[in-house]
C-alpha cells in the first residue's frame, strides 16, 4: 500500500492475542449487502480488513451476505467487485456468499428448535412490534412462545415448503423477553418471503435474518477477527449466544466507529433515493460519495487508501470534513497528473507586436517536478485567450497578475504588458491589447525586472472547446442528516455545464485520465461520456479548499 500503517487499538488487540498464543493465522471479512453501491464509509472497512490480513500476513474473504432478495441484485455484486479491486486489494480464492450457506444455516435452526431454543411465532409484525417492549419496560412473550418442538418443526417444515403467505409466521430465537438488551428479546431468526433470489432463483422461499446468519457465516470460514462498526457493539451478545448454542467456532469481534463525513449522507437508503428520484444520474454521479462515484470524478485509489489510514481507526464518534478527503486527493495528484492549460471564462487578448499569422511551437513541461514525463507543443499566436479574473481594471495590492499598465508572465511563454482596455456598447471588456517582451521567451529578464505574476493562455486560433462539468459538494449543510428533510439542503449548483477553450493537446488524453488544468484544478477524462478525441471533462477537485472561504 502506499504508505506504512499507523498503530490502532485493534492491532494493539491482535498483537496482544498473537503475544498470548490464543489463535494462529490472522483471517478477516469484508461482508457487504449487495442491495446498493458501496461508498468511502465502505472504503474505510474494506481498508481496514483488507490492510490487516495483509500485514499480518493472513487473508481477507470477500463474503456477500445476500440474504434479502426483495433488494439484492447481481448488479450490485459486480459493482462491489470492482471496487474492492480498484481500491487495490485481492481476495483471491476467498469469495463467498451467505447464500452458499442457507442449507447449513436451516440445519442449525432445526437444532435450535430441537434443543427448545427457538419457536415459529405466529403474531403479527404489529403485535411482535408492541409485545416487544421498550428500552424501560420488558417484552411480553408471545402466546406461541411455547409451542411444542414437534409443532415448531412441523410448521417450520412447511414455511420452508412455501406453505404460508409472506408474514404469515416467522422463527424466532427463545432468549429472554425481559433482557435490558433489546437484541436478545427473542430475536427473528427466519422469516417467510417468495421472492427470486439473484443466485438461489425459488429455491428458497424463507431467509435467515442478518442477524442469525452474520456470525455463523464467520464461523463456517474460520474467521478470526469479526471487525464492524459501532452500531454492532450491542449486537455482540446475540452473535455469542447464537455460537455458543450451536457449539461452533466463534470470531473475535471488535467494533470501530464508522466514517462520518461533512456534506455527505451515508444512508444506503438515502443514497438509493437519490438515484431513484434522479436527483443525481445514478450510483456512480461523481457527486455521489459512492467509490465508483469518486472514481468516475478522478479520485485516485491511492487517495482513497491514504485517506483511510490518514483519519485512523477509534471506538468514538467522529466527525471527518470533507476538506480532509480533497487534501488526499491533491496530495496525489499533484504528484502523479500531467499538467495542460485551459480557460474557462476566456478574456481574448491581442499581442500588438507580435506579427499577424505567425505561429511559434513551444515547449513545456507536461510535469514541472518531473522532467522523465517529457514535454508537449503549444501553439503560440498573436491573439490568445486568458481568464478573465486574471485581469482587473483596478486591481488591489496584492494583486499580481494583469491591470493597465501591469505586466505578468505567460505560462511557458513571454512577459506581456496591458497597454489598452477594448470594451463594448455596454461597457463590458471585451479584449485587451498588451505588448510582449520578445526576448523573454523561457528565461528571466536580463534587465532586472521582477514580474510575479504568472497567468496561464490558450492560443485563439488554435483552441479546442471542450466541455466541463464543474462538481461541487452536493449539500449545502455541513450535517444532511439533521435538516428536517435532507433534499431540501441539496446544493443546486453543485453541477454546473460549462465551455473551456483549452489546448490541443486535450483532444489526446484517455478515458479516465486525470490532468491538472493549470492554475485552475484537477479534471478527469469522464469514462462515460466521453468518445475517442471527443473528451468530456469533470472536476475532481479545485487547488485549494474553496469551501473554507466562504465558511
Amino acid at each position: 500500500m502506499s504508505q506504512e500503517p499507523t498503530s490502532n487499538f485493534i492491532r494493539t488487540m491482535i498483537d496482544e492475542g498473537l503475544a498470548g498464543g490464543h489463535r494462529q493465522k490472522l483471517i478477516t471479512r469484508f461482508p457487504p449487502e449487495p442491495n446498493g453501491y458501496l461508498h468511502i464509509g465502505h472504503a474505510k472497512s474494506i481498508c481496514l480488513n483488507f490492510g490487516l490480513a495483509e500485514s499480518y500476513g493472513g487473508r481477507c474473504h470477500l463474503r456477500f451476505d445476500d440474504t434479502n432478495p426483495a433488494k439484492e441484485e447481481q448488479e450490485y455484486v459486480e459493482a462491489i467487485k470492482t471496487d474492492v479491486r480498484w481500491l487495490g486489494f485481492d481476495w483471491g480464492e476467498h469469495l463467498y456468499f451467505a447464500s452458499d450457506y442457507f442449507d447449513q444455516l436451516y440445519r442449525w435452526a432445526v437444532k435450535l428448535i430441537q434443543a427448545g431454543k427457538a419457536y415459529v411465532d405466529s403474531q403479527s409484525a404489529d403485535e411482535m412490534r408492541a409485545n416487544r417492549g421498550s428500552l424501560t419496560a420488558p417484552g411480553v412473550d408471545s402466546p406461541h412462545r411455547e409451542r411444542s418442538v414437534e409443532e415448531n418443526l412441523d410448521l417450520f417444515e412447511r414455511m420452508k415448503k412455501g406453505e404460508f403467505p409472506d408474514g404469515k409466521h416467522i422463527l424466532r430465537a427463545k432468549i429472554d423477553m425481559k433482557s435490558p438488551n433489546m437484541n436478545l428479546r427473542d430475536p427473528a431468526m427466519y422469516r417467510i418471503l417468495h421472492a427470486e433470489h439473484h443466485r438461489t432463483a425459488d429455491r428458497w422461499c424463507i431467509y435467515p435474518m442478518y442477524d442469525f446468519a452474520h456470525g455463523q457465516e464467520d464461523s463456517i470460514e474460520g474467521v478470526t477477527h469479526s471487525i464492524c462498526t459501532l452500531e454492532f457493539e450491542d449486537h455482540r451478545p446475540l452473535y455469542d449466544w447464537f455460537v455458543e448454542q450451536l457449539e461452533i467456532h466463534a470470531p473475535q469481534q471488535i467494533e470501530f466507529a464508522r466514517l462520518n463525513l461533512s456534506y455527505t449522507v451515508m444512508s444506503k437508503r438515502k443514497l438509493l433515493q437519490l438515484v431513484t428520484e434522479q436527483h443525481v444520474e445514478g450510483w456512480d454521479d461523481p457527486r455521489m460519495p459512492t467509490i465508483s462515484g469518486m472514481r468516475r470524478r478522478g479520485y485516485p485509489a491511492a487517495a482513497i487508501r491514504n485517506f483511510c489510514e490518514k483519519i485512523g481507526v477509534g471506538k468514538s464518534y467522529s466527525w471527518i470534513d470533507l476538506s480532509v478527503l480533497e487534501e488526499s486527493v491533491r496530495e496525489v495528484l499533484n504528484q502523479t497528473a500531467q499538467r495542460r492549460m485551459a480557460v474557462l471564462e476566456p478574456l481574448k487578448v491581442t499581442i500588438t507586436n507580435y506579427p499577424t499569422g505567425q505561429v511559434e511551437e513551444l515547449q513545456a513541461p507536461n510535469h514541472p517536478q518531473q522532467p522523465e514525463l517529457g514535454t508537449r507543443t503549444l501553439p503560440f499566436s498573436r491573439e490568445l485567450y486568458i481568464e478573465r479574473n486574471d485581469f482587473m481594471e483596478d486591481p488591489p495590492k496584492k494583486f499580481f497578475r494583469l491591470g493597465p499598465g501591469r505586466e505578468v508572465r505567460l505560462r511557458n511563454a513571454y512577459i506581456i504588458r496591458c497597454d489598452d482596455v477594448i470594451r463594448d456598447d455596454s461597457g463590458q471588456v471585451t479584449e485587451l491589447h498588451c505588448s510582449a517582451d520578445l526576448d523573454t521567451l523561457g528565461k528571466n529578464p536580463a534587465d532586472g525586472r521582477k514580474v510575479k505574476g504568472i497567468i496561464h493562455w490558450v492560443s485563439a486560433d488554435h483552441a479546442t472547446s471542450v466541455p466541463v462539468r464543474l462538481y461541487d459538494r452536493l449539500f449545502n449543510q455541513e450535517n444532511p442528516d439533521k435538516a428536517e428533510d435532507y433534499l431540501q439542503v441539496l446544493n443546486p449548483d453543485s453541477l454546473q455545464m460549462t465551455e473551456a477553450l483549452a489546448e490541443p493537446n486535450l483532444l489526446n488524453v484517455q478515458s479516465g485520465e486525470t490532468l491538472q488544468f493549470e492554475r485552475v484544478g484537477y479534471f478527469c477524462v469522464d469514462s462515460k461520456d466521453s468518445t475517442a478525441g471527443a473528451p468530456v471533462f469533470n472536476r475532481t477537485v479545485t487547488l485549494r479548499d474553496t469551501w473554507a472561504k466562504m465558511k
